[in-house]
């Protein structure tokens, strides 16, 4: 999107003969269209008996524990159709292997930008409430989202939305700042109304804290309102980058969240809920260290090894039963700009407490991955 600003700036400069101001005249040609895609794939292996590839458990042994499957058939096309005006739309044709009704449409919105402190973005986007908000899952460090970041999509703070955002990038003092401020219906994408009449206000403010080592603080704030009951959430996320030479490269991402699990107390009977909304909890925390080398010989461009490792705990304050999952990935880039890619690697899950016949069990899973952006 950047680039695709600084394209439009491109103009003829007339000298006035009057007051010798230079005024600029703009000679791009609108709409400029721009259109890409991601294909990704993997291979996945089940290490734990009598549990599947989607991580279920069947104590009658049934349940398949390998499979080939397309992740992402994304196609993504951006249409700038003025100097401060883009509308992008973003597909999965991936999820029509099921039922598409609440898939496949991803990315839909218009975005207006005043200046770079202030841009307004309307329609289904993904609010930034967190790091994984700020980057697509092509150049992800590991090999897919974290838990975290898949709960808090379900509870509507993260993932795609619709609604209306406001977002922009200015200093203070010397220090770089950027914001979120964003209003969603909170149910999810391509919903035809908003299940209530209650919204989700949510914020996220950037602190650079250091230039050269690439540190930024994260501070994130939600609350809103789900049938009639006030929820809220909180985050906060620290990422940092550290160069070892010219080859080596670290990368780190913290971060940790907290919100009212909604989505688990609207699902059970009034029978069954032991206590009020409030008092229903989720909390998480990952780490995300990833180490790269630059190797540049031919067509590979680097290494890659991280490790993510993620704790989360739905119901932590009435039902606790938390979940650790480490996430060891190897990985190979070809090309520039993870343009294909092949990553190896495993998701080892392990719970406080295990349920048969549910996904709630502890488990290996093995993963090939490749993917090509064009």
């Amino acid at each position: 999107m950047n680039n695709l600003a600084k394209g439009q700036e491109v103009g003829t400069e007339q000298q006035s003969k009057v007051d010798s101001v230079k005024l600029t005249k703009d000679d791009t040609i609108y709409p400029k269209l721009q259109v890409k895609g991601l294909f990704q794939a993997r291979y996945l292996v089940s290490g734990t008996k009598d549990v599947d590839v989607n991580g279920l458990h069947h104590s009658d042994g049934s349940g398949t524990d390998n499979n080939f499957m397309v992740k992402y058939m994304r196609v993504q096309m951006r249409a700038q159709i003025s100097k401060r005006t883009e509308v992008a739309v973003l597909a999965n044709l991936a999820d029509f292997k099921s039922d598409p009704k609440t898939k496949v449409l991803e990315n839909a919105y218009l975005k207006y930008t005043f200046s770079p402190k202030l841009a307004i973005t309307v329609g289904q986007f993904r609010p930034w409430f967190g790091i994984e908000e700020t980057y697509p899952i092509d150049i992800i460090k590991s090999l897919d989202w974290s838990n975290q970041y898949l709960e808090f999509g379900k509870l509507g703070w993260a993932s795609f939305q619709i609604g209306v955002a406001a977002t922009g990038e200015t200093t203070l003092g010397e220090m770089p700042f950027s914001y979120s401020l964003s209003v969603v219906n909170g149910n999810g994408k391509n919903q035809v109304v908003d299940n209530d009449n209650g919204k989700q206000y949510a914020t996220r403010l950037v602190f650079g804290l250091s230039k050269k080592y690439s540190v930024n603080l994260g501070l994130n704030g939600g609350i809103g309102e789900v049938m009639k009951k006030q929820v809220h959430a909180l985050g906060v996320d620290l990422t940092g980058n550290v160069n070892f030479g010219k080859r080596w490269n670290l990368d780190m991402q913290l971060e940790a969240k907290q919100a009212i699990n909604h989505n688990l107390y609207y699902s059970l009977d009034e029978s069954a809920r032991s206590s009020k909304l409030s008092d229903y909890l989720v909390r998480g925390i990952y780490f995300l260290p990833n180490l790269r080398y630059e190797v540049n010989y031919f067509n590979l461009s680097a290494f890659e090894l991280s490790c993510r490792y993620e704790y989360i705990d739905p119901n932590y304050k009435l039902n606790a039963n938390g979940r650790q999952t480490y996430t060891p990935m190897f990985g190979l880039e070809f090309l520039k700009n993870y343009g294909a890619r092949i990553q190896l690697g495993l998701q080892l899950d392990r719970y406080k407490k295990q349920t048969e016949n549910t996904s709630e069990f502890n488990k290996n899973l093995f993963i090939i991955q490749v993917q090509s952006r064009f």
